[in-house]
């Protein structure tokens, strides 16, 4: 069994999928609302929305899409996407960029759990917790 996040946006989620990627690396698929089959057409405002964005990485597969159905929308809440790696420099470049023009709610340091762990909402408006797996090695 596996789990995978499915992100909504309001309007960014390409600007959001196409960063994901320069951080992530991985395969991303983009198809926007124009691309959709339908007998109605999509309206001109809408034709550029991604109706579904894929981003995968090794095993791992982040998803989302536009949701043009809202007028405002608003921040995340009740939910943070966790990223973990064994590399506690790896942690740190991704908590990083993910931060950068981001806010940072929770600095990126060793823990009692986490060699590295951090926590911040990116530009997007994404919660992310960032972590490095493993024992905190002493000093």
């Amino acid at each position: 069994m596996a789990f995978h996040p499915y992100l909504y946006f309001g309007g960014n989620c390409r600007d959001a999928f196409t960063r994901y990627q320069e951080i992530f690396g991985g395969e991303l698929t983009l198809l926007p609302m124009k691309d959709m089959p339908s007998d109605q057409p999509v309206p001109a405002d809408q034709a550029e929305l991604i109706m579904h964005a894929a981003l995968k990485v090794e095993n791992d597969l982040l998803m989302a899409s536009d949701d043009p159905t809202t007028d405002s929308f608003g921040p995340v809440q009740g939910m943070q996407v966790n990223y973990a790696v064994t590399d506690v420099d790896e942690a740190k470049r991704v908590f990083e960029a993910l931060a950068d023009g981001g806010d940072v709610t929770l600095p990126i340091a060793e823990t009692f759990w986490s060699p590295a762990f951090g926590m911040c909402v990116d530009r997007f408006g994404t919660p992310w917790m960032v972590s490095a797996e493993g024992p905190t090695e002493p000093g």
